[in-house]
């Protein structure tokens, strides 16, 4: 598929013009950041494995009735998405105890939590994507009451689907975050997952060993980024149990 005109370009994806009005192609690169950009780093096969493991979960919602932006993936490195307009905000559900909720509270890591905790993030690269109550969301509105309701709700099921997926190969779902976009038809709008979800916008800790699965291999240098991708792909069926990790991928359709 030929390249078109590229409209954004983010920390681990490129988006460019779709072959069709309302439609974008998403890719994704294989650089990984940490804390807020200041760790950065080219890890070879990333965008790859995450163009797959975002195809496997985003599938998996739509055939259950939780609607995405996910189209169809054209290759590698690519998949073809829905335009939608962004909801500024990064959706967090918490299960357990960890990252910046454990710091900023004083919770030991690895605490399960009495029911999951959903947070707000007020998307701002240069503010460091802050955290925000409902209060700031519909004072400078972000969203209204309605979409918060639905923004919950949704985020409620792809942690219940997630969840499910996870525990049935030995994996546990710390926590996850997404983005939600706004699609209309006519004067209909509606509120669908987009953006992706992988191991990058998720912790992921065996649950046998609490081995991390996840970007904390990168962010607290604890080995092979590729092998932990690897190894959550391979349990989930999206590569093949025999095979090697991904490095110096060549794109093919």
């Amino acid at each position: 598929m030929a390249r078109r005109k590229k409209i954004y370009e983010g920390k681990a994806k490129i988006l460019y013009e779709g072959p069709e009005p309302g439609t974008i192609v998403q890719y994704f690169k294989d650089d990984a950041t940490a804390f807020n950009a200041e760790k950065k780093a080219v890890i070879e096969g990333k965008g790859v494995l995450n163009n797959r493991l975002s195809e496997f979960f985003m599938t998996g919602l739509n055939q259950i009735g939780v609607p995405t932006h996910f189209i169809k993936r054209l290759n590698m490195r690519e998949q073809l998405v829905r335009q939608v307009e962004i909801i500024p905000l990064e959706v967090i559900v918490r299960n357990y105890a960890a990252g910046s909720m454990a710091k900023r509270l004083g919770i030991e890591e690895g605490m399960q939590l009495p029911r999951p905790i959903v947070e707000y993030c007020y998307k701002d690269d240069k503010l460091g994507d802050p955290l925000v109550t409902e209060e700031h969301i519909a004072a400078f509105g972000w969203a209204s009451q309605q979409d918060m309701d639905d923004i919950l709700s949704l985020a409620l099921r792809v942690n219940d689907f997630l969840s499910g997926v996870m525990m049935a190969v030995g994996i546990r779902l710390v926590d996850f975050k997404i983005e939600v976009g706004r699609v209309y038809d006519g004067d209909f709008q509606r509120l669908i997952i987009a953006d992706e979800i992988s191991p990058d916008s998720c912790r992921l800790w065996d649950i046998e060993t609490g081995q991390k699965l996840d970007k904390d291999v990168f962010r607290r240098d604890l080995g092979s980024l590729t092998d932990a991708y690897t190894e959550v792909a391979r349990r989930l069926g999206v590569m093949p149990k025999t095979s090697t990790p991904i490095t110096k991928p060549t794109l093919i359709n």
